[in-house]
């Protein structure tokens, strides 16, 4: 194969990679799954998918080097391929934000009217937790609190925040986190409670950069760091 011919053929490959990113499903399936192993029942349950239409998504992604599976049984279950996509996932969101005009509109006319402070830094979080001068919340599904979640952190989805507030501090400060950057459970959380009189501030980011970071984190409340 020719130097031309052998550039030729990456390039097709990164092509392969760049058009199954090119669908909305499929980056939000992404996130799902970047919180833990996934099945596809339990995918498309949360994306609001048939079966059919978000299996069809998965493999795209697996053929694309961008998911992993395995078989469970008569399940397939999906997991990132490696933490180098969620690299991706974040230039993508950088360069969204920084030249897309469309873009900013959203953040500005949606995430900062809900949340116009500055979030919580991961190493700043992780300090105050060491201090114990902070309560944070979990506001993601049971189901992903399970599969990895912040050391101490309480899961309280948003569903069941008013309810719950008896157990929050009025006295401490507490921070939310979710998925990601922009996952809205945790705007949506931070809006609410600080509508109830709450010192309430957003995690940077989400559980799986968290993770990445190589943070401490507990999975079914065992700690592993």
């Amino acid at each position: 194969m020719s130097s031309e011919n052998a550039k030729k053929a990456l390039f097709t490959q990164f092509a392969t990679v760049a058009k199954s990113l090119g669908h909305a499903h499929r980056l939000e399936l992404l996130e799902f799954v970047a919180q833990g192993e996934r099945s596809v029942d339990s995918l498309a349950e949360r994306a609001g998918l048939s079966f059919a239409n978000t299996s069809q998504h998965l493999r795209q992604l697996r053929r694309a080097g961008l998911l992993s599976s395995r078989q469970d049984g008569k399940r397939v279950l999906y997991r990132l391929a490696d933490d180098s996509v969620l690299d991706l996932l974040a230039e993508l969101r950088r360069v969204a934000e920084r030249n897309v005009a469309e873009v900013k509109q959203i953040v500005d006319g949606y995430f900062h009217e809900r949340d116009a402070l500055e979030p919580v830094s991961r190493e700043e979080l992780l300090e105050r937790m060491r201090q114990g001068l902070v309560t944070v919340i979990d506001v993601r599904p049971e189901d992903e609190y399970r599969a990895g979640h912040l050391p101490g952190a309480l899961n309280i989805t948003l569903r069941d925040l008013e309810v719950r507030l008896a157990e929050l501090p009025g006295d401490q400060e507490i921070v939310a986190y979710c998925r990601g950057a922009y996952c809205v459970l945790s705007f949506e959380a931070v809006a609410a409670l600080r509508a109830y009189g709450f010192n309430v501030r957003r995690l940077e980011e989400g559980f799986p950069e968290w993770r990445v970071a190589g943070l401490p984190v507990e999975t079914n409340s065992v700690r592993n760091s």
